[in-house]
């Protein structure tokens, strides 16, 4: 199946209404090797959450929330040998995602969409060494501002 030409598939499972259960995702980490990162910041801000609201739908923009950590040259490694061609993506998102009948795709597009956002920005060269792990955060393991969000 060709993950490019699905519609948007939205991720609510219950009704959002509540600002407590809509603020806790999504959360991306990202860490980039400090020279392809340097002055690409606001790009990849915005492609990233792009990627996210393409997958999610426009409800989530303000949802989005990103950390940017910058790799310093040798900390990435593939075969014992350090290079400058890795990025890691780690996006917390809700268990149920995870259980849901369409989360092959909902997780293929996530993964994809990510990959491209940050090779687009930094160089296509990252794709092969870019990895997103989707990680499930239960919602009585999850807090904002303190306060449990479930």
């Amino acid at each position: 199946m060709d993950i490019g030409n699905l519609s948007q598939i939205p991720l609510k499972t219950k009704a959002l209404d509540s600002k407590r259960t809509r603020s806790t995702m999504p959360h991306l980490t990202v860490h980039l090797p400090e020279n392809r990162l340097t002055g690409n910041e606001p790009l990849l801000v915005a492609a990233l959450t792009d990627a996210i609201v393409d997958v999610y739908g426009e409800w989530a923009r303000d949802l989005v929330s990103i950390h940017l950590t910058g790799v310093p040259a040798g900390r990435f490694a593939q075969g014992g040998k350090a290079v400058d061609t890795k990025a890691s993506v780690i996006l917390g998102v809700h268990a149920g995602v995870f259980e849901r009948p369409d989360a092959a795709q909902i997780t293929a597009r996530l993964g994809t969409a990510l990959t491209d956002a940050i090779t687009r920005v930094v160089g296509d060269d990252l794709r092969a060494g870019t990895m997103v792990e989707l990680v499930a955060s239960p919602p009585e393991r999850t807090f904002v501002g303190g306060a449990l969000t479930v």
